[in-house]
């Protein structure tokens, strides 16, 4: 089960978050295991190029990969961060087995469900490969290097940092930054700026997908809080703004109307298109990239992306 120490935390978040003006909720509230099903969902939406072009640039490109992790041959640990259900990992970690590489695989995420699946994934296709399991939050359990001799690797993947603000990125950043050694690295999966309505049409599918996992948020809000929101009177609302290159998602209330939770003595008015923040998911330029790795102590060491220029893959290693 998840740290009761996370869920504690995560949850005074969520309602300070509510108490705010504008209303809204924390990103990593979305991942119980409804919500992660629900995204896997989306991964496959026709809309969301982010997952496929991630895996092309892991798949096609892992050689590269491979030589700027390891150059020396040393052992090397992948500490996944928000892992999921490995899918898009699995690929990776299948090609450096078979280069021969000598390497652990730590995924960390809240989801038991999903790494669940991913257990049962990697025990099936990599019977060999070492891989510890951590379910909760990594900056209340980071695992420590193995031995002196193994370089850890952070991944981070998903274009996940995205979901942060600027100022929460950095902090995010610093702080894994200080769980790593001089010569351990970090691997990041960032979406990068184009074209506006490829970006919109991400985050609002036609099949509704993207809104089922917003509105699961009200769900999960009812179960855990006691809160008594009535889903049907929000509607899922994306917007992508070319100029600080930010999609953003909330709901919007459909009616003015009162939601209560006896549990926490909370009473939240709404009026009639109200929005509770819900996402927002930032998309970089290659300056930016740079920016953030030279004031957060790394070095930029490679940078890859898909075919079609719309994804980026960026490995930084800690100075």
């Amino acid at each position: 089960m998840l740290n009761s120490l996370y869920l504690d935390a995560l949850s005074r978040r969520v309602i300070e978050g509510l108490k705010q003006s504008p209303k809204r909720v924390p990103s990593a509230y979305f991942y119980d295991d409804e919500g992660s099903r629900l995204f896997q969902r989306i991964m496959q939406s026709p809309s969301y190029y982010l997952t496929d072009a991630e895996r092309e640039i892991l798949v096609s490109q892992w050689p590269k990969l491979l030589d700027a992790l390891s150059p020396d041959g040393r052992p090397f640990e992948l500490v996944e961060l928000g892992s999921g259900d490995g899918s898009k990992t699995i690929e990776l970690c299948a090609a450096f087995a078979q280069a021969g590489a000598h390497f652990a695989y730590r995924p960390i995420d809240t989801s038991e469900h999903a790494l669940h699946s991913l257990h049962e994934a990697f025990q099936q296709r990599l019977p060999e490969l070492p891989v510890h399991i951590q379910i909760g939050d990594y900056h209340l359990g980071w695992p420590g290097a193995s031995s002196s001799q193994s370089r850890q690797i952070a991944m981070f993947m998903g274009s996940n940092l995205g979901n942060l603000t600027q100022d929460e990125a950095f902090v995010f950043l610093h702080q894994v930054r200080s769980h790593l050694r001089e010569g351990d690295g970090l691997l990041l999966g960032l979406d990068l700026m184009k074209n506006p309505h490829t970006i919109l049409q991400a985050y609002n599918d036609p099949e509704g997908v993207t809104a089922a996992f917003n509105l699961n948020l009200l769900h999960r809000m009812n179960r855990e809080l006691g809160t008594d929101f009535k889903p049907d009177r929000f509607s899922h609302y994306a917007t992508y703004s070319p100029l600080d290159g930010t999609a953003r998602s909330f709901l919007v209330s459909l009616c003015a109307q009162t939601v209560h939770s006896e549990r926490l003595g909370l009473r939240l008015d709404f009026t009639v298109g109200e929005t509770i923040y819900t996402e927002q998911s930032q998309k970089y330029s290659q300056d930016m990239i740079t920016h953030m790795a030279k004031t957060n102590a790394f070095v930029p060491r490679l940078r890859l992306q898909d075919a079609r220029g719309l994804y980026g893959v960026t490995y930084w290693q800690a100075v």
